[in-house]
């Protein structure tokens, strides 16, 4: 198992930047007749961390998780860091080409 982190260049300063997660979102319920008091603390999924940064960053996130796919997976580690699981060292240099070709410098990964 390899695992990378995706950079991506952030749409206002340019540099290469990633998502982490800083605190898990809080959901709640809103009742029509009565007050709800339960909360439930839920971090994102890979996808739905890459999917809050569109306009943040250059790339089209759909675009890159489309791209990401058929190679491996976005998955948050520890709770709070974006990374990308691929099962080979062909699969990362496969994905590594394809976003070079497909994005340039607007996305890259770093191994871990």
């Amino acid at each position: 198992m390899i695992r990378a982190n995706l950079w991506f260049t952030c749409a206002a300063m340019h540099d290469p930047v990633t998502p982490i997660i800083v605190k898990p979102s809080v959901l709640g319920w809103k009742a029509k007749k009565r007050e709800v008091e339960l909360t439930i603390e839920r971090a994102f999924t890979g996808e739905e961390l890459v999917l809050r940064m569109k306009g943040w960053v250059t790339a089209d996130v759909k675009q890159v998780i489309e791209t990401i796919k058929p190679y491996g997976y976005l998955k948050v580690l520890d709770e709070q860091d974006l990374v990308v699981e691929i099962e080979s060292e062909e699969d990362y240099e496969e994905l590594a080409n394809t976003l070079r070709e497909k994005f340039g410098d607007q996305i890259f990964l770093e191994r871990l």
